[in-house]
């Protein structure tokens, strides 16, 4: 049978879900294998290197680098406070002394004779890393991290912005072509995940964000809107350090777009469950999607699908177009031709026959389809 492999997004109901959370620089592993935790649990931390400050001494008091030790008031590896003299010299029979103050506070990292320049360290700055998902250590990676595994439900986007967060999902919306508005949108929804259908307006994510909404999942955004939240044009880097109040994905894509049935049945279902999102994404080499994880209470380990794994395109694999005319359509594959296909840009492709739900069918390029998986 004819079979081809594509990137596609994962939509599933019940499924393997985990997640490596690992320290940027070796630290200390709290938890242990099997222990259960939740989505705000720390399971690593570690200390990053303060900010390193030269100060030129010598320069400063107007003497030859190798006289520096004799006018020191503090010596390798002393702690100091940010106005705390550095150095100060004799004067003359005690007067008209010169001082050099400490411009920070830190510590004392070297006294040079050659250069003239003590270096003055920082204080530490710590870090934390939590489980962001609800359930089981089931790796200690020594001194980096840990992998957290759960059963549940996992939904990956289009396209977001917006780091982790944690809520409880909550549909605010009748169906999958509503709108999400400000009217929809309350006091109540302070730390929730809204869903929405075909959009979110901007007066819409500007509530929601007053509110306190901990994340918003909708089919789509407007583009301008999208250049208006950021205050600049996206470039082609890797979202999710954004500093906003709720994460914001896109399930379909970019303008108004009603979510795939299945994805919002599938939220929908999940309605009042605490769920974890990420609003991360890169589109191009190293793909990372943003996504929705939803884990299940007392799952049970019988599933055999793992969140990341992929499968090949094959008929009756549900795709959605990506390219013009058919973008945003979602389709069955009903044929995989083996041979080659002559487009009317001349171009030898790889092809696939696909029948939209509104029953047409089209022959399209297999680069202008993405895979929906689970």
């Amino acid at each position: 049978m004819a079979h081809a492999y594509t990137p596609g997004l994962r939509v599933s109901e019940k499924t393997v879900i985990r997640k490596e959370r690992r320290l940027p620089i070796k630290g200390e592993v709290v938890v242990a294998k099997g222990d259960r935790v939740t989505s705000d649990s720390v399971v690593a931390r570690t200390h990053l290197p303060g900010n390193v400050q030269l100060v030129n001494v010598a320069s400063k008091l107007g003497l030859p680098p190798e006289d520096l030790p004799s006018v020191m008031q503090k010596k390798d590896g002393d702690p100091i406070q940010k106005g705390e003299p550095l150095a100060i010299t004799q004067g003359f029979f005690g007067f008209f002394k010169s001082k050099v103050l400490s411009p920070c506070e830190g510590t004392v990292e070297s006294i040079s004779t050659v250069t003239g320049q003590v270096i003055l360290r920082e204080p530490p700055s710590p870090i934390e890393i939590d489980a962001y998902i609800d359930g089981e250590v089931v790796e200690v990676l020594p001194e980096e991290g840990v992998v957290v595994e759960a059963i549940g439900s996992f939904i990956q986007g289009i396209f977001g912005v917006g780091g982790e967060r944690a809520g409880e999902i909550t549909v605010v919306v009748d169906g999958p072509g509503q709108p999400l508005d400000a009217s929809l949108i309350t006091e109540a929804h302070k730390g929730k995940i809204l869903v929405g259908g075909s959009h979110v307006t901007w007066d819409g994510l500007q509530k929601a964000m007053e509110v306190g909404a901990a994340g918003i999942v909708v089919g789509g955004f407007d583009d301008p809107n999208l250049r208006r939240l950021l205050g600049k044009d996206l470039g082609v880097a890797i979202t999710g350090q954004e500093d906003l109040v709720a994460a914001l994905i896109l399930t379909e894509g970019f303008g108004e777009m009603a979510m795939a049935h299945g994805t919002f049945d599938l939220l929908r279902s999940c309605e009042g469950r605490k769920a974890s999102i990420n609003g991360a994404t890169q589109i191009r080499a190293g793909v990372i999607r943003p996504e929705i994880v939803i884990p299940l209470e007392g799952g049970t380990a019988d599933v055999q699908e793992v969140e990341g794994s992929t499968t090949g395109l094959e008929i009756g694999s549900l795709i959605r177009a990506i390219r013009e005319p058919h973008f945003g359509s979602l389709g069955r594959v009903t044929d995989l031709p083996n041979e080659l296909q002559k487009m009317e840009s001349e171009s030898m492709v790889r092809v696939l026959m696909v029948e939209f739900e509104d029953g047409e069918q089209a022959l399209l390029p297999r680069a202008n389809v993405e895979m929906i998986e689970g």
